[in-house]
């Protein structure tokens, strides 16, 4: 349910109002607008009676949301949300016109590697360095990742270069190593993780929410609900492409559901255009038709030898590659 204030409503009023909401047993989420201010109710809220509510002086219109999840969704918060990641003069916005791009390898796998790749990619455009530390993969006979040294590998990388890294989370019981971590990326096999969902909701910092394999629009926007509904609302969604029939690519690019996302949510949406295809011919055309469907960003595989990658050199582009890419990307970027 969300509650529209009339103008002029003073802070005396505002806080009588939400103390009256609490004592029925619902929380309230403030959205502060420009023009008007917005309560979110959530919990039980069948118990309030809406013609009451709507009576009040204060309150200029009260509607019931039938769509279950509620702080995501774009009528609960009608303004895009930025999401701000690292700090100083190296904090990256997404979302709200702000559009970034993420790029690196799949796995990081030396010292020399990674910083090579982060300078490599920072100069074409990249604002973020991506790079995976535990690595969920579908055989336990590949590899699986450096684990804490891999992180390390990545602070450094960040040293060097000043970008923000972001690397996937496999456990609540990694959270201790994540600590430094500036984007913790949530992968498509534990977008359903619920109980890692709820520590990270407990956090004060951006999650990275991939979609999952077979998950439909409601069920990844379910899942921003529960990290947001323990207090942390700095998710930036990803589509990453989702099964099918077809043998010929990795996975389908939902481009639809960008546009869909942000009719439905106020959370920013990127593209992983590497994992959808999982060809490295089609990431190209893929980033340009993400970028025109109106992604906030763009998560890119990068590799200086994707040839003898240890995991997904098929479709990471050479630091060559991206360069032209991200180009494109710029040039298309300029008609919004």
């Amino acid at each position: 349910m969300i509650a529209v204030l009339k103008n002029g409503v003073s802070d005396v009023q505002k806080s009588s109002l939400i103390n009256w909401l609490r004592a029925q047993g619902v929380e309230v989420h403030i959205c502060e607008g420009k023009f008007q201010t917005i309560f979110g109710l959530i919990g039980e809220t069948s118990q309030i009676d809406i013609d009451l509510l709507n009576g009040l002086e204060i309150i200029d219109h009260v509607t019931r949301i039938s769509e279950p999840f509620k702080c995501a969704n774009r009528r609960f918060h009608p303004n895009d949300t930025i999401v701000e990641i690292g700090s100083g003069k190296n904090m990256v916005k997404i979302g709200g016109g702000n559009f970034a791009i993420i790029a690196g390898p799949c796995s990081v796998e030396s010292e020399e590697q990674i910083i090579g790749i982060a300078e490599d990619v920072k100069r074409s455009g990249a604002t973020l360095l991506r790079g995976g530390a535990f690595k969920p993969r579908t055989s336990p006979y590949d590899f699986q990742g450096l684990r804490g040294e891999g992180l390390e590998l990545l602070r450094k990388a960040r040293k060097a270069t000043g970008l923000p890294i972001v690397t996937e989370i496999m456990s609540a019981s990694h959270l201790d190593l994540f600590e430094d971590v500036d984007l913790i990326q949530v992968g498509a096999r534990n977008m359903q993780n619920f109980e890692l969902l709820k520590e990270l909701g407990k956090l004060n910092k951006p999650i990275l929410l991939k979609r999952g394999l077979s998950s439909t629009l409601k069920e990844w926007l379910m899942s921003a609900e529960y990290i947001m509904s323990e207090g942390n609302e700095n998710i930036i969604l990803c589509e990453r492409g989702i099964r099918s029939y077809d043998p010929y690519t990795r996975n389908v690019l939902d481009l639809a559901a960008i546009p869909m996302v942000k009719e439905l949510s106020h959370l920013p949406i990127i593209v992983d255009p590497s994992h959808a295809t999982g060809k490295r011919s089609l990431v190209e055309s893929m980033s340009m038709a993400a970028t025109a469907a109106g992604a906030d960003g763009l998560i890119i595989e990068v590799h200086n030898d994707p040839e003898h990658a240890l995991c997904d050199g098929a479709q990471s582009l050479t630091p060559e590659q991206f360069t032209k890419v991200a180009g494109k990307v710029s040039e298309i970027r300029k008609l919004f």
